[in-house]
């Protein structure tokens, strides 16, 4: 894979694919999307250290280069947002039974559903990182008719924040480790760290509440 996302780096190609994965990912969440953008930012910055002199920022060859994967990334995940929310604020009853039906999304709602509530906003952000979070928070958003102003901002600043922390795992393995599985593997396990850190704090406000005499 990391040789034909190599090929593929600098053409328009890549951010197709990576667009498409990304949001199509919020109605399908076993889609690796995060893997997708970190291998295409790892094979990019293979080929960025392959090609040194003529792109620098701060000592790191091609990291400007970084920029558009970012942006594509984290457009396609706001499209991806609005269009789950749009469809689930029409058609609420049969995406809570849509919910209802997928193992994933079910365990998801009832973890991080509660917590999403009572947090508000920030609680997007976390939950863009959390396994199938972004998928209970946009259809759960739409459900539920929040409207676009105190929904949008937030997708933004998640789509932005996830897309950007995604594609630096994969740049700076690259970097560090070269275009290799192994760098691959290590930033995709950082990835899934900090979405194991993202359902913790998003349960921690349910804790103290249950200790409360």
């Amino acid at each position: 894979m990391l040789e034909q996302l190599g090929a593929l780096a600098g053409t328009p190609w890549i951010y197709v694919i990576v667009g498409l994965s990304v949001l199509l990912d919020v109605f399908l969440p076993v889609l690796p999307s995060g893997v997708l953008v970190i291998a295409a930012a790892t094979a990019a910055a293979g080929s960025a250290a392959g090609a040194v002199g003529d792109a620098a920022v701060q000592g790191h060859p091609g990291f400007s280069d970084m920029l558009p994967l970012v942006l594509c990334a984290a457009t396609a995940s706001v499209m991806g947002d609005m269009v789950a929310y749009r469809l689930a604020w029409r058609g609420g009853d049969r995406f809570g039974r849509a919910i209802a039906r997928s193992r994933r999304l079910t365990a998801a709602q009832a973890k991080l559903g509660t917590a999403l509530l009572r947090g508000g906003g920030p609680l997007v952000v976390l939950a863009r990182f959390a396994p199938a979070g972004r998928s209970v928070v946009s259809l759960g958003a739409g459900v539920m008719h929040r409207r676009v102003a105190e929904f949008l901002p937030w997708s933004a600043l998640a789509g932005l924040t996830w897309a950007a922390y995604s594609v630096s795992l994969g740049y700076f393995g690259g970097q560090w480790l070269g275009a290799s599985w192994l760098s691959t593997a290590v930033s995709v396990f950082a990835l899934f760290a900090a979405g194991s850190g993202a359902v913790y704090l998003m349960r921690r406000p349910e804790e103290p509440e249950a200790q409360t005499p």
